[in-house]
């Protein structure tokens, strides 16, 4: 039996990259599996088609963006129904800029936040109405919560940072219940946002103890690993995988 079999979970924007990786080991461990995207339907409906062909597990693209608590929650809310509840939420929908601290404005600061705390912590409330003893939320933080090891990114440390109270605070809550609460902070992955052949990559591999980028099936395999029961007494955690970045 897989791991995650008649499991029910909810990935935001999970069309591509990290996201995607996600979807698809959670569904290839036995899980139903609805993501959240944000643009390019088509792409992300094709991407359901096919994981669903090669798991033949049900999957959901819905189109839902996280600067937005009310789609969000809106979101969650079709999963319950259409699939029955939910087990799993992994809260991995986020945004990064790269901006120097002088020219950040009011606007950047509700848009990085909306996105990156709100969200989650909106998802996670609503989520929780329809979960059982056995739950588990995931976060998808960052290792910049731990380290800013250069500058330009204040905003967006802030908000990874805040993901670590948010996940302390609901393991408290949740536990109870018998819901895990759990945060994942990747490091340098290989992905569209921060590619393995970037201007940067060469410096940030000098920074690690495994001076190579992670693979987004790195990220997903903790995740699904987290997700499942042998996790059970793991909550409130802040599990940093970034090959030895913030040694």
């Amino acid at each position: 039996m897989k791991h995650l079999e008649n499991k029910v979970a909810l990935v935001t924007g999970g069309s591509r990259g990290m996201g995607a990786a996600i979807v698809k080991q959670l569904a290839e461990a036995g899980a139903n599996v609805a993501f959240t995207y944000v643009r390019s339907a088509a792409k992300a409906h094709q991407l359901a088609a096919d994981i669903s062909k090669t798991t033949g597990q049900t999957i959901l693209a819905l189109a839902a963006d996280n600067a937005s608590d009310t789609a969000v929650t809106a979101a969650v809310e079709e999963v319950a129904g259409k699939l029955g509840g939910i087990d799993i939420l992994v809260n991995n929908a986020g945004i990064y800029e790269k901006k120097p601290l002088e020219e950040q404005t009011a606007a950047d600061y509700d848009e990085m936040m909306d996105v990156n705390v709100k969200a989650v912590f909106m998802a996670s409330i609503t989520a929780i109405k329809h979960m059982k003893a056995g739950g588990r939320i995931i976060s998808i933080g960052s290792n910049m919560a731990d380290r800013v090891a250069g500058p330009g990114a204040t905003l967006y440390a802030m908000s990874k940072s805040a993901l670590k109270g948010l996940t302390k605070g609901l393991a408290r809550e949740l536990g109870p219940k018998g819901i895990t609460v759990n945060l994942v902070q990747p490091g340098p992955t290989d992905t569209d946002m921060n590619p393995a052949t970037s201007a940067h990559a060469d410096k940030l591999r000098s920074m690690m103890a495994l001076p190579h980028y992670g693979n987004v099936s790195d990220i997903a395999s903790l995740v699904s690993f987290l997700a499942g029961p042998q996790s059970g007494f793991i909550t409130g955690a802040s599990l940093t995988i970034d090959g030895g970045f913030n040694i």
